[in-house]
């Protein structure tokens, strides 16, 4: 039975403060739930009982309440329901991992748009980035948006957020920093490794003046063709999926075949 208490617990959890006061995120629908089922601990299950059926033993042991479509639109933040809510625990990071440094990496410097870090998330997964850096003033990652936007991708990439401008400064002098700008040079003609750390920065102001110091390359996306007047820019996840295709074409490109 749907009680009160857990409408209100479900609800509650839209917002920040109590995500962190109880310790967990919600996720929603059968695909991204199936995947997180294998990744975070499950607290509690809310769900059809056409669900519940078709996932009874892998879900022996944990709290299970049957839910009908009414009272599953009661809980849902999405507009269309999905057959199932599920509660998950919040992993704790007892420390920050130490950066591969043979790795590609992204940073985000004050994504604020839950929607734009869900979807820079899902495309760090299809990209085979591993780990994002993120600025304080980037969206929490367990908000309700940013976790339906991975499409499951916040199973595989790992979110940490820290000092920013400290963290780049940290890393050895050889190491890539690729910074995004306007006044950049542009990705087509710039050598780029297969390795390094590619900052993202804020929605309507980008990178603040005390990362952008610390980028040892800066990019710019060229509008085509130049002299045609465009947007002003564009939007930051979607200029993340074209930075990160042209990261892994030069990469593929420099592997030579069997």
């Amino acid at each position: 039975m749907l009680t009160k208490a857990t409408i209100r617990l479900v609800v509650s959890l839209r917002q920040r403060k109590f995500r962190r006061q109880e310790g967990l995120f919600v996720a929603e629908g059968p695909r991204l739930v199936g995947e997180l089922l294998s990744v975070f601990t499950c607290r509690h299950l809310l769900a059809t009982r056409e669900w519940l059926d078709l996932h009874d033993v892998r879900c022996k042991g944990m709290e299970r309440t049957e839910v009908t479509a009414a009272e599953l639109m009661r809980i849902s933040s999405l507009q269309t329901p999905q057959q199932v809510v599920a509660l998950f625990e919040i992993p704790r990071e007892e420390a920050l991992p130490s950066c591969a440094l043979n790795e590609l990496h992204l940073a985000l410097d004050g994504v604020q748009d839950p929607g734009n870090l869900g979807t820079i998330i899902r495309l760090a997964d299809w990209f085979g980035v591993h780990h994002l850096w993120c600025s304080p003033m980037t969206a929490d990652v367990w908000n309700p948006k940013v976790v339906q936007a991975t499409m499951g991708g916040i199973a595989r990439v790992q979110v940490h957020y820290l000092d920013l401008p400290a963290f780049l400064a940290s890393l050895p002098s050889d190491f890539p920093i690729y910074g995004t700008a306007l006044d950049g040079q542009s990705i087509w003609q710039t050598p780029l490794a297969n390795r390094g750390i590619i900052v993202m920065g804020n929605e309507g102001n980008g990178v603040t003046e005390e990362v952008d110091r610390l980028c040892r390359h800066r990019l710019l996306i060229p509008n085509y063709p130049p002299e045609q007047q465009t947007t002003e820019s564009l939007n930051v996840a979607m200029a993340t999926g074209i930075v990160l295709a042209e990261f892994r074409r030069r990469c593929s490109l420099s592997v030579t075949p069997p």
